[in-house]
């Protein structure tokens, strides 16, 4: 009977995210890729450095157990073949348990997430992050520079997002981006009782609630935290959104325009989702890091 990913947390990662590829990715950057294979094939018994989501990943992946498959990890490079092979070692090497794979070896490789039923794709390609975010799955570019806070709560995956194009559409901040605040505070007031549309990571939290029902024997713990410009009166109608879906989350912060990062910084998530390039530049100094070029403030800017 064919194996099936379906019910399971699925996330596919480049190598890139998972390990410190950035040295490497230099020599191919200035060199091409066969002087980046030669390069790989030469360090295969290196067990490459871990990147910005390997704490993310390893929290993720104590979630199986003997008796269930919760989470499936699978890499999703633009690597060539045979610097898969790097790949593999390393994750073995590191005690991460990862059986699947595709390389593309340059091509684009967020078709496969359909195939892959993903709930999350993480990259530090933007290019393949637009595509996956345009076929309407999860996806955001990690920033391989993020300072990382996973060290410090080894039974919990922590993971936080921000509101508005991201787990809800931009449909208000389209409102804020053309009329202003007044105007954003007015419409969500008057709305409050009609839930905002989905945004790209609503399927990702979905998955990560129905991790949060595993049972005692799991040795890891799901928490989740909303981490938004918005203040009251605007607050009521995200708070809403999430009881119409039926999902929470463990904690939720309306700012109202303060700087997100001293929060996060006390929060402590493996990784924080963002659309906002200032937010996601002010964040990474103290948590890995995740930009999501969705919603009509990446249009302005791209």
């Amino acid at each position: 009977m064919p194996i099936s990913f379906d019910g399971k947390l699925v996330v596919a990662i480049s190598s890139r995210a998972l390990f410190d590829f950035e040295e490497e990715n230099k020599v191919f950057e200035k060199s091409g890729d066969r002087t980046y294979m030669e390069l790989q094939l030469a360090r295969l018994e290196d067990c490459a450095k871990s990147g910005v989501a390997f704490r993310l990943v390893q929290k993720l992946l104590s979630f199986n157990t003997p008796d269930a498959h919760r989470v499936e990890v699978v890499i999703l490079s633009k690597n060539d073949p045979v610097s898969g092979l790097r790949v593999f070692r390393s994750a073995k090497q590191a005690g991460l348990k990862l059986e699947r794979g595709v390389f593309t070896r340059g091509r684009n490789a967020y078709r496969y997430l359909d195939a892959l039923n993903a709930n999350l794709f993480l990259s530090a390609n933007e290019e393949d992050v637009r595509g996956a975010i345009d076929a309407n799955f999860p996806a955001a570019r990690v920033i391989p520079e993020s300072a990382q806070a996973a060290e410090r709560h080894a039974d919990e995956v922590r993971i936080a997002f921000d509101g508005d194009a991201v787990l809800f559409s931009d449909e208000a901040e389209q409102v804020f981006q053309r009329d202003g605040l007044d105007a954003f505070q007015r419409h969500e007031s008057e709305h409050a009782l009609r839930p905002l549309p989905p945004g790209p990571f609503k399927p990702l939290l979905e998955a990560l609630h129905r991790l949060q029902t595993a049972g005692s024997e799991v040795p890891m713990r799901i928490r989740t935290a909303l981490v938004t410009a918005r203040s009251a009166p605007a607050h009521e109608r995200a708070v809403r959104t999430l009881m119409d879906w039926n999902v929470g989350v463990d904690e939720a912060m309306f700012l109202g325009g303060l700087d997100k990062s001293a929060f996060l910084a006390a929060f402590q998530p493996d990784i924080y989702f963002d659309d906002q390039r200032g937010h996601v530049e002010s964040a990474q100094k103290h948590v890995a890091t995740g930009h999501v070029p969705f919603g009509v403030a990446n249009r302005l800017k791209s």
